[in-house]
């Protein structure tokens, strides 16, 4: 019987589709004969997410995750991806429940800019689930001070 594939999630949301992230995970999937699923939250606004209104959410989140599931798949890796609930930790648990994982890679702005990192979504991430999870820091679509402060200016 052959072995299960190995299986990554990445949970990106405005740094996904990120130059070099989609082809780093791209050479971990095909280096491992792996499979990949893309989450992309739709994260919202407080107040467009108090009445909800998420029409806009899901749709920025839906264009990303396409151009990310293409980039894999023309790079030869079993891709699929969804849209996933606003909090992050429910997105992945959603996730894990049809895709058990072998490792959940979250993708942030630089600490400056991460609302992600600022509520310490990866020490959480780490603490709730019992598989390996990875950060990778990406400075795509990144706000301009984010890249001011990064670049030293």
């Amino acid at each position: 019987m052959p072995a299960a594939p190995y299986r990554l999630i990445l949970v990106a949301n405005r740094t996904c589709p990120c130059p070099g992230l989609l082809e780093d995970i791209a050479d971990r999937a095909t280096r491992s004969c792996g499979e990949v699923l893309v989450v992309a939250p739709a994260l919202n606004s407080r107040v467009r997410h108090w009445v909800s209104d998420t029409d806009a959410a899901l749709a920025a989140a839906g264009a990303r995750l396409r151009y990310a599931v293409e980039h894999l798949r023309s790079a030869g890796v079993v891709a699929d991806g969804e849209v996933g609930d606003a909090d992050p930790l429910v997105a992945i648990e959603d996730a894990m429940t049809a895709f058990p994982p072998d490792v959940v890679i979250l993708s942030t702005w630089p600490a400056e800019s991460s609302n992600w990192l600022e509520r310490d979504l990866v020490g959480r991430a780490r603490a709730r689930f019992d598989i390996p999870i990875e950060h990778l820091v990406s400075r795509y679509d990144a706000p301009a001070a984010t890249l001011a402060v990064s670049n030293g200016a």
